[in-house]
Formats: structure tokens, sequence, C-alpha cells
């Protein structure tokens, strides 16, 4: 039955004063009756809360408007539904979206409290992991600024990924307590609760008509509780929401097992319920954690389509009108169940039949991919699906029978073009194929760079391209140049308004007009003055943490994204070993002096990359204590790498490292928020790279290496890698350095295995583009020592980023995916 629409004429309270004097008094005020804190005995964390209540009323007022025009407009509304959504630190975002930063500052300060101070105490949300979850905080916000009504839908995870420190150089693994103090930013809906299901059976209904209805009776239960989160957008244009999902026990605790004895037992039905939100990715490694990662991705699923649903139906009373009034985007195949979820709650709690069903499922479903490497596109076993998820199980099998039916019968697709487009693998353990899943059940799909986008068509989708020739397209990543650019460098910032204006602020491709300044000696000083005073921070919080002295005269080269292998932090460290013994052949030659910056998480399972971590910190401890260096090469690696980290050192970097392996980097986001900073670009020609490359010149980069085409190639001929290894002597012996242990006495075979994977396979390419990447290494050495040269590439570098803002790229799905239109322009 429809729900009674909701009717906005109940009384609205004023909206909260902007002014410093306001803003003090109810600082003081939410401090001593929220916090419940003297000012006199309040330390930072009270203030920290007091102050984000305060502002969070101003973000409430937008946020309201922001809903209730919706409402009364029946806009369509786009959901982005994504497994992990890194948004760091909110404070400092909302505060200079909504324009109260600097009257915040003051009304601190006339309390005697230091803002920096505050901010630096908020935690980091742990709700993602690299790239993925970064892009989604980035598209969220651009979304707000560009005042698409939005609503992102992901997990409340109790500890995220892990906090990442280092034992002897090793990895460890800790949980991450961001919410040990509660946060609050975010408000729970406990009315928009959600059960969802697991297990049992499914039982089909004889109808009066004739036709067979399917009920599904799950053996477990669970609710999925919401809390709302405010996205504020540029000069609170509008706000958003991300709705985040926990889960909770139906029954919390089983009294009668309680007073038995059992108290262990008794709480079990609550432990496995909240294990589905405890941790982002699970390690999958056991059939145990497979299937909690599934539970996880149906839990989050479920929930949203529900909400979305019953959103639609409440406010437009039919589900025949969903695709005029829903987009729903697919971040990559973590969400990829919501097709077989969103037709069994359309035919079996609706009552609509498949056809009906099929059509409305494929009209509001978008799906976004994110790499083309097979392990990332994620498949399940039938078994499993079918003791989990029985009757979704049934509906992709019906999907399947459709889908195959017309590649025979249309296309004309011979068995084995019909086993490639199947959404069930059945070479070895039959496995459901999520991506073919998502492919099939979304009118759009696209890449996220140009060289990705037609790679997907030519290899993972090449069939599926054929059979709907129509659905792929590219939507080029972006980011958000108010967090990447405004706030994160307010040096810069100031720097560039002073010289071409503030209109760049509100249209990021303004920022265009820097070309004509990049060769002018003042500018340049200014420019790199900024930089320095980076650098400076950078190296202060280095020594901080590490406890290791770097030069803020030294170059900065920085290479900080997840740790694999395709990313190719191993090439980076062998480099380093190689330049570290020219360094002590050739002391007579007069060297750059260098600051080789690491970051980044290894998956808990992933052995190799975190061998590459211990790797990392052994040639580390070898070349910053080596008096022959005298200081021209420096090694750190920064542990628990997130957004406030990347915040300080991406500002600093004068080099930024984006060297995959060509064809594998599906576009890359890091690159565009280094070359934004001023920071010129060592990499290969893959993602996003290559149309930096044409927008800020290929003399404005160091591009080396095999291209994706070359890869191909080479891998398709199954090429031996040890004669490259041979004919590069300094590749050889930097080898050589590594396998017998002379960064690792203490267990002299600990990488023996890892440098010989190079010599037996070296699937990477890393030995390969190894000399190609130490000439270029040089080049970078021979652009540093002309230091006019170098500022006007980074300035160039700045000038011709603007088209890589997350606005444009939320601006072409806008227009080209979901239908829906866009503006600028706020308070």
């Amino acid at each position: 039955m429809p729900q009674k629409p909701i009717v906005f004429d109940a009384p609205q309270p004023e909206p909260r004063a902007r002014t410093v004097e306001a803003l003090k008094a109810e600082i003081l005020e939410r401090l001593t009756y929220s916090v419940g804190k003297d000012p006199a005995v309040a330390r930072p964390h009270d203030w920290l809360t007091a102050t984000i209540l305060a502002v969070r009323e101003r973000v409430i007022d937008g946020w309201m408007e922001s809903s209730r025009e919706t409402w009364r407009t029946g806009n369509k509304r786009v959901y982005y539904l994504s497994l992990e959504f890194l948004i760091g630190r909110l404070m400092r975002d909302a505060f200079s979206n909504i324009g109260l930063m600097e009257p915040v500052r003051q009304a601190l300060d006339g309390l005697n409290v230091d803002l920096k101070e505050l901010m630096d105490l908020e935690p980091d949300a742990a709700l993602g992991n690299g790239g993925l979850g970064r892009l989604a905080a980035c598209f969220l916000e651009s979304m707000s600024t560009i005042k698409i009504p939005a609503y992102g839908y992901g997990i409340r995870y109790a500890h995220g990924l892990f906090r990442q420190e280092m034992s002897e150089g090793w990895q460890v693994e800790l949980p991450e307590e961001w919410l040990a103090h509660g946060n609050p930013w975010e408000f729970e809906r406990r009315e928009s609760s959600y059960e969802i299901g697991f297990g049992g059976h499914v039982e089909p209904v004889q109808e009066p008509d004739g036709s067979v209805r399917h009920e599904w009776h799950p053996s477990e239960h669970l609710n999925a509780v919401a809390f709302d989160t405010p996205i504020v957008g540029w000069r609170g244009a509008r706000v958003n929401t991300l709705r985040l999902w926990s889960a909770q026990p139906i029954d919390p605790i089983l009294l009668d097992k309680f007073n038995e004895g059992d108290h262990i037992g008794a709480l079990a039905e609550s432990a496995k319920a909240e294990a589905i939100t405890r941790v982002l990715y699970p390690a999958d490694a056991t059939p145990a954690g497979q299937e909690l990662r599934l539970r996880q991705e149906f839990f989050f699923s479920s929930a949203s389509l529900q909400d979305i649903v019953r959103r639609h139906l409440q406010q437009f009373g039919d589900l025949g009108s969903l695709p005029d009034k829903v987009a729903i985007q697919l971040n990559d195949t973590h969400p990829a169940i919501s097709i077989a979820e969103m037709m069994r709650i359309l035919m079996d709690t609706h009552g609509l039949r498949w056809a009906e069903a099929w059509k409305l499922t494929k009209g509001v479903f978008s799906y976004t991919n994110h790499t083309l490497m097979p392990e990332a596109l994620e498949s399940w076993p039938v078994a499993l699906l079918e003791r989990l998820l029985p009757r979704h199980m049934q509906i992709i099998y019906a999907i399947n029978a459709e889908v195959l039916t017309e590649a025979r019968t249309v296309a004309g697709f011979n068995d084995a073009q019909i086993a490639n487009v199947s959404l069930i693998d059945e070479g070895g353990q039959r496995r459901v194929r999520m991506g073919q899943l998502a492919f099939v059940g979304s009118h759009a799909i696209n890449g996220v760079s140009a060289l990705h986008t037609e790679l997907m068509k030519k290899t993972v989708f090449a069939n599926l391209n054929t059979l709907y020739p129509d659905r792929i397209s590219n939507k080029t990543n972006g980011v958000t140049p108010r967090r990447w650019l405004l706030q994160c460098n307010p040096g810069l910032t100031r720097l560039i308004t002073d010289r071409i204006g503030p209109a760049f602020q509100d249209d990021i491709e303004r920022l265009a007009d820097l070309e004509a300044h990049a060769e002018d000696p003042n500018f340049q000083a200014q420019f790199a003055k900024v930089k320095h005073a980076n650098k400076q921070a950078l190296a202060a919080l280095i020594k901080e943490r590490l406890n290791v002295t770097v030069s803020p005269d030294a170059l900065f080269d920085v290479q900080i994204k997840r740790i694999h292998e395709y990313k190719r932090q191993l090439l980076n460290v062998i480099e380093a070993v190689a330049h570290y013994s020219a360094i002590r052949a050739h002391p007579e030659r007069n060297w750059v002096p260098r600051v080789k910056v690491f970051a980044g998480k290894a998956a808990p399972s992933y052995w190799n990359a975190k061998l590459i971590i211990k790797l990392t910190n052994d040639i580390a401890r070898v070349i910053n204590n080596d008096p022959a260096v005298r200081g021209l090469l420096k090694v750190v690696f920064l542990p628990n790498y997130n957004v406030s980290l990347a915040e300080t050192i991406i500002p600093a970097a004068d080099l930024s490292e984006q060297i995959s392996t060509a064809g594998m980097e599906a576009s890359g986001t890091g690159n565009m928020k280094f070359a934004l900073n001023g920071a010129l670009t060592i990499g290969t020609l893959d993602g996003a790279n290559v149309e930096m490359r044409e927008a800020v010149g290929p003399e404005n980069m160091f591009i080396f290496g095999l291209t994706a085409e070359e890869v191909a190639e080479k891998r398709s001929r199954s090429e031996v890698p040890r004669g490259a290894i041979d004919n590069s002597p300094a590749l050889k012996e930097a080898l050589e350095m590594i396998s017998s242990g002379v960064f690792s006495p203490d267990d002299p075979n600990r990488y023996r295995e890892l440098i010989g994977g190079l010599y037996d396979h070296d699937w990477f390419m890393v030995a390969r583009d190894f000399d190609t990447y130490a000439d270029a290494q040089r080049q970078v050495d021979t652009v540093w020592a002309d230091r006019r040269r170098w500022n006007a590439m980074a300035i160039r570098n700045t000038a011709h980023m603007g088209w890589f803002s997350s606005d444009r790229t939320i601006a072409q799905y806008a227009a080209e995916i979901w239908n829906v239109p866009t503006s600028r322009g706020g308070a």
C-alpha cells in the first residue's frame, strides 16, 4: 500500500546566526549543556565536540532545506552504493564548505582555544581503504556542490580496515577505534530500520490467477539500523546524506540461555549480527571469511534498496516511475547482489511480474567498473549463494537464462562466447560472476579513464560489449578541489588567489589562468616558497613519528597508496637500492639530495605486499644510517596511511610516483591530487596518466616503461625476464644485494623468493621496466638542478588540473547516465 506522503507545513525554527559572537556563545552552551563540562576544566576533546555540535546546527539548517526542496519538487535522486567511503575528517571540510572557518576560528580565539589543535584531534572515519573509497567521498561532496539530490549508502564499520603499526619493520594490524568516543557528526535513525535475512528456504505460492509467487523464509534475521551524516557542498550549495548501516540483532540477548548459565551462548546471536559491520574487508582466505564478506555485501545492499523503495513509494505512490525518480550507481561489484535483491523486492514483496521488474531494475541501475584484474572482479561459489541467499540464486539463474537465450538467438553467439558472458562460471568450482551480474542488470556501465574503458571493452567485457554495444562509456575520475587544494594547501590557495583572483574556487578550470605566469620568476619564487613550507611541515611530522631527520631542501619523492604488486612499490625500492649503490661508488658526482616517502597498507592476507613493506623498512634502516651516503638519500615509510596523513604529504611532494604496470591501474586519483598541488609525475602510460599527459603536456611529466599493448604482448609470449636482468648491471646488482641478505642480515633468505619471482615470471614487469624507470629518475635529477625549469613545470601541472575535478566527473554522470540536472552556486 502507498504510504502517506509527507507535507511540510509544520513550523520551522529560525536558521542559526553565523556571527562570531553567536558562535562563541553557542560553543560555550554546547560545552556546558551537551558535553557537561565547565570551561575551566574542559579538555581539548571537550572543546572539539562542543565546536562540532555548534557548527553542526548550521549544517542542519541547509540539510533540512535540501531535503524539503527535493520532496517539494519531486526531483530525481541519485543513490550511490559503495562498500567504502573514505571521508577522512569532516570538521575542516564542513567548516570550510559552509563558510564558517574564519568565524569559528575567531570565536575560539575569544575562548583561548586553538582551532587547529582541535581539528588535529578529530579521528579519521575508518570507512575505507584506498582510491575506491576516497573517490566515493569526493563524489558525494561534488554531488552536494552541483546540487544533485543524493544519498550515499554504505556500512558503518566499527573498526574499518585496521590501524597499521610497525614492529621491527613488519606491518601489524590493530583495530581502528574511531568510534570509541562517539561521532558527533552522525544521527541514528531508529525509524529507518530494516530486517535482513539469510539462509532458509523458498516456497512457491499459487496465486488466484494461476501465477506462482515465491516466498523466501530466511532462517536468520537481523536488523539494519541507519546512521546519517550530512555531506556539505561548496558554499553550502546543498547538504546531502551519507547513510551508513549498522547490524544489530533482533534479540540482543537470549534470556532463557542466560538464566540457565550459558552466558556466552546467550549473546551468540548478538555477536554474529554485529560481526557483519565490525571490520572492512574481512580476510576471505577461509570459507568463513568469504561468507562474512558476502553477508556484508548483501546486508548493506538489501537495507539500501528497501530504504530506496520505501522512500519512493512514500513520495510517489507507485513503482512504475522508479527509473524516472531513482538512479542507483553501483561502485564496483561489491553491491552487485543488488540486482537480484531489487528483482526479489519488486516481484516477491510488491507483486510485479518478471518482465516489468526486469525493465525497472535495468532502468535504475548503473555500474562503475574499477579494475581489469580477475581477482578483483568478484565471484562467489554457487553453493555458498544457494545456502545463504537461496531466492537470489533462483533469480540469478533466471536472469542468466534470459541473457544466454538472447546471446544465442539474437546475437548468434557460439559456445565459447556463451560461456564468457554467462553469469555462472562453469570452470572448476561453479561460481557466480558479480561483474557480469552488474553488467546485465544495468542500463549503463562505465570505466574510470579513457584507457581503462577501452581495455574493458576489449578484455573482461568484450563479449558482453558485443551483446550490448551501447552500454559502456567512459567517466574519467576526478577529485574534489575543496579538500585537495583549498583545504589541505591554504598557502598555495592564497597565492593563486592573489595572482589570478578567487574565481577558480568556484570554477576550478579557471586554474588555467596560471599558465600565463608559469615563467614569471617572481611567481615561481612564491610558488617554491609555499612548497618549501609544506615540506617543512612534512619533515617535522617524519621526525615526530619516525625520529628520522630529513631536509626540506631535498627533492621529496613520494609514493603513497595501497601496497600491491601491480602498483610496483617494489620497482621503486629496487631503484632506491641501485641509487644507493651508485652514490657510494661515485661520491665525486653532484648527486641531487632525495627523500623517498612511502605510505600505504597491505591487505592482512597479502604476504608479498607485507614483505614489500618490510623490505622498504629494512632498506631505509641501512641507507639512513650509512655515513657514506652523507644524507643524499633518505627512505621513510610512514605508518597508518589515511586521508589526514595524505593531506600533509601531498602538498609537500615534489615528485609523484604513479608507476603501476601499464594496463592495470584503472584510473588513479592520487596522481591528480599531487599534480594539483604542484608535484611532477613520474609514471607509466596507465590509467588517467594518459589523459593527464594530454592536459599538462608530455614535456611536463616523466613517462617511462612499456605500454599496455606491449605488456599484453610480452605476457602472451610468456617471455622469460632473465635477459632483462642480465643486461642491466645496476638492476642485477640491486637484486643480488636484496636477495643475498645485505638488508636483512638477521634473515639472509627473507627476500630470496620475492626477488626470485622477478627472474621466473615478472608478471608485473618490474625487471623489464627498470632501466627506463632509472633513466627517468636521472632525468628528474637533471630538471631538479634547473630550478626555474622545475618550477615552471610544477606551475603548469597545477594550472592544467582543473578538468580532473570530481565536479566535472559527476556532471558527466548526471547528464549521460543518471539523467538529472545540475547547477552551481550556494549560500
